[in-house]
């Protein structure tokens, strides 16, 4: 068996545990789970190891993927990739205010975090309209072929 048809029916079976679990969190009701927030991990808890458990699977699969083609790749290419995202971050985390919007309660957020949510969209347009800027300038060059 290859192991594509392996992970067909590993994500197949992963999807009909998450489905039966979500059926249990839904029979139980939200009235329920809040009624009982300190024995909430009965109804919750094995959806939510289940999230972890695909989560940590994906980010391995990632790691081992990202290391098995820079190996096999050009890591000038990768580097100097990860070096230009490194600098829109630093950009994004140098044009990001520090200051906590008004309203927002200044004990649940600190102005190092606010500055970080704010680079994190500031970094999200820029590399929105990066993506946006090549699709148009690809089919631009398509139409002039």
């Amino acid at each position: 068996m290859t192991l594509h048809k392996v992970l067909k029916y590993l994500a197949i079976v992963i999807g009909v545990i998450g489905l039966v679990l979500l059926a249990r969190i839904i029979i139980t009701g939200d009235d329920a789970i809040e009624a009982s927030a300190d024995t909430q991990g009965s109804v919750l808890a094995p959806f939510m190891f289940l999230s972890y458990f695909v989560m940590a699977a994906v980010v391995l699969l990632v790691v081992i993927s990202v290391v098995k083609d820079l190996i096999h790749g050009d890591i000038k290419k990768t580097l100097l990739s990860i070096g230009v995202f490194a600098v829109i971050v630093l950009a994004g985390y140098l044009l990001a205010s520090s200051e906590v919007p008004a309203g927002i309660d200044a004990s649940e957020v600190t102005a190092s975090g606010s500055q970080w949510v704010g680079a994190g969209l500031i970094v999200f347009y820029i590399l929105a309209a990066v993506a946006i800027g090549a699709m148009v300038f690809s089919g631009v060059k398509k139409l002039a072929k």
